[in-house]
């Protein structure tokens, strides 16, 4: 039973039908294949998923819902994706769901019409896509890169190396960014032209992902892998708003959850003879670890429906994506704290959660880059 008063009654705020009707299947579907003993369960796994929950999701038809009908999608807009993220951040269900979605929008954005043709009907009916963003340099600006893709006859010869390449072992296609004629680019890599000495597990503070370091050197892609280079700088930029976008869902989810298991365990715990979730100095800090959560959420919702409005989109995701940093990662840091000393034992679920806020925030930006972000948007 769940601590809130009315779990199931989301915020109207910024909500369409479309998104009411996906959050309540979302909701039934996240919690009945994600317990936390399966996620704890998946820890050691090799893939980090189970296989048949990802043809389930593809058979909702969840991964053509930003896709249009064109190419075998639902027609939908990212802001539908957001429900469906949200209930996958409160379960902690990891699939190759994200970057299959953000994969499908690089190729939407930036790609030629053989490419959409080519890849997007595929990816609806369930091969999984990643992308390749991040090199050693750890700069969130996706525009700045160092590995390249050079024109050697009819052939692209890559070079360098991509890290945090999430699911490239059960991914069809990798989309990277290189510097092809010293601009930014992008390249569709089919994941079988990938050796697997090229790939090298990376160990990450969250334990339910894997991530991989990608060596793309002497990898050759027929000229036609490269996505449309007068369209790179914008489809980067539309990638790193449509991740932060959906990185802020699974963190609003991870904050309720969070906070709902540290209220279960103040309402249980007696110290002194007295449940400690009487204690002012608990109560109090719960209460603020909500509201952050609640103001997290009308964020996101607000994000979610402004997506793609130009500039108030683009500041409403920044704020969504910070705001649902900080929330989380106070929750869930509360929480750790508020379980004593096994709250710092690994078998305390609040760590979790807070690896999980922690890897959030490392990717595309954390809280502070993105309000200075917001601030050239403001001022």
């Amino acid at each position: 039973m769940s601590a809130f008063l009315n779990p199931n009654n989301a915020p109207s705020i910024g909500l369409s039908e479309e998104q009411a009707q996906l959050l309540d299947v979302a909701a039934g579907f996240c919690r009945d294949k994600s317990p936390v003993d399966q996620v704890r369960a998946l820890l050691a796994d090799e893939t980090g998923f189970q296989p048949e929950i990802w043809q389930e999701i593809a058979d909702l038809g969840w991964l053509g819902i930003g896709i249009p009908e064109t190419y075998g999608g639902i027609g939908l807009g990212l802001g539908e994706v957001v429900p469906i993220v949200e209930q996958m951040g409160r379960n902690l269900l990891t699939t190759p769901y994200l970057g299959t979605i953000l994969a499908a929008q690089a190729v939407l954005r930036g790609g030629t019409e053989a490419q959409k043709n080519e890849i997007l009907p595929k990816l609806v009916s369930g091969t999984a896509a990643t992308l390749a963003l991040c090199e050693d340099h750890a700069d969130w600006n996706l525009e700045n890169v160092s590995c390249t893709a050079t024109l050697s006859g009819d052939k692209l010869v890559l070079s360098g190396t991509k890290y945090l390449v999430a699911d490239v072992p059960q991914a069809g296609y990798v989309i990277a960014s290189v510097a092809h004629a010293d601009q930014p680019a992008l390249v569709i890599i089919p994941a079988q032209l990938i050796d697997t000495d090229a790939l090298r597990r990376e160990k990450i503070i969250d334990e339910t992902r894997r991530a991989f370091a990608v060596e793309l050197d002497s990898i050759d892609l027929p000229a036609d892998a490269l996505m449309d280079p007068a369209a790179a700088r914008d489809t980067l930029a539309h990638i790193e708003l449509a991740a932060s976008l959906l990185a802020a869902a699974e963190m609003c989810g991870g904050a309720y959850s969070v906070i709902d298991y540290t209220l279960d365990y103040l309402k249980t715990r007696k110290q002194f003879g007295k449940l400690i979730g009487g204690y002012q100095s608990l109560k109090h800090t719960m209460v603020d670890a909500h509201m952050g959560y609640e103001r997290a959420r009308s964020h996101l919702y607000s994000a979610a429906y402004l997506f793609g409005q130009q500039g108030e989109g683009e500041m409403a995701v920044r704020m969504a994506k910070a705001e649902a940093e900080e929330a989380f990662a106070f929750a869930a840091d509360r929480s750790i704290q508020f379980h004593g000393g096994y709250g710092f034992t690994y078998d305390c679920d609040a760590q979790l959660y807070r690896r999980r806020a922690i890897w959030n925030a490392a990717l595309y930006g954390d809280a502070r880059y993105h309000r200075r972000k917001l601030a050239d948007l403001m001022f």
